[in-house]
């Protein structure tokens, strides 16, 4: 196999015409190079050059030679330089996951900002539930997830971070009588139908706002159509019944949805960020960005404490 040595040492003969002149751009002596291209052209078992009185000239294969290996040095330097990004964390892949009540729009100030300090980095997306994202980390296939807290399953390998909680709404159809209130409390609510409901499974929103609505002496009433993604929104819009939702849902609003706060001083949705127990690179950077746009981060801590 030719060695990168032997390739630029051809591609300077060629490029400079001769040997005398390209032993001199590659400070080499004259003798040892031609020496490493007779041992270029019994390795390829073809001759490269014409050799002429003035200088030498390439044969077609030489010419065929010269086309298919000119960009193999800067492939590699592309390479070596991509390795050194990668590891210094500035390059690569962050797969990153997040919940349905933690939609995108929340996220995509960390995305611009994220892309600013890191240009070659890459951002693949996916939408998991609490639980799954937590599942996914543990066993490698993701790099940072955003949730909402509770989380009920337990594990070493996966530390969670708090990010700043988030007031609750209700979302109710225009139409509805209580969207004539300023505001609303949880106890106001027993008697509607909600058009989500807990997995049994599952921690996240569902489940939040479920513990509420227990310690006030009621189970949500479940709505005929339910749903546990955003297309709730769309559940409530239609007549279905109502929905308890961060702040941030708000800006998923469809037309005929009236928002309106909940009073009571634990209504608020807590969320956080997971984390691999030895984060990459990337993931760190990625965790200090949200840390700062979405609330302080907390000192880490294992998922199992919550």
């Amino acid at each position: 196999m030719p060695s990168l040595r032997q390739i630029r040492y051809f591609l300077t003969i060629s490029a400079q015409g001769g040997f005398t002149p390209a032993a001199a751009a590659l400070h080499v002596a004259q003798p040892a190079l031609s020496r490493q291209m007779a041992l270029l052209e019994d390795e390829l078992g073809f001759a490269l050059f014409v050799r002429e009185a003035r200088g030498v000239s390439l044969t077609p294969a030489g010419r065929q030679f010269r086309d298919r290996v000119a960009s193999i040095e800067q492939s590699l330097q592309t390479a070596i330089e991509d390795g050194r990004q990668l590891s210094r964390g500035e390059a690569g892949v962050l797969r990153l996951m997040h919940s349905s009540s933690l939609p995108l729009e929340r996220l995509l100030p960390c995305f611009r900002q994220f892309h600013d300090d890191l240009p070659s980095a890459r951002i693949d997306i996916d939408r998991l539930s609490s639980e799954q994202q937590l599942a996914e980390i543990a066993e490698g296939k993701a790099d940072i997830g955003f949730i909402r807290l509770p989380v009920l399953r337990r594990t070493d390998d996966v530390a969670l971070r708090h990010l700043a909680a988030e007031r609750l709404v209700v979302a109710l159809p225009s139409p509805h009588p209580l969207a004539a209130a300023p505001a609303l409390t949880i106890a106001d609510l027993a008697e509607e139908r909600f058009v989500s409901a807990v997995h049994r499974e599952r921690g996240g929103l569902a489940r939040c706002v479920t513990d509420l609505c227990l310690q006030r002496g009621f189970v949500p009433r479940l709505a005929p159509a339910i749903s546990r993604k955003t297309s709730m929104l769309t559940l409530v819009a239609a007549g279905f019944g109502i929905a308890v939702i961060p702040e941030g849902m708000t800006r998923l609003a469809h037309p005929g949805i009236a928002f309106r706060p909940l009073s009571d001083d634990d209504a608020v949705a807590a969320s956080a960020m997971l984390l691999p127990a030895t984060p990459s690179l990337l993931a760190e950077a990625f965790a200090a960005i949200a840390g700062k746009l979405l609330g302080a981060a907390v000192p880490a801590v294992k998922a199992h404490d919550f």
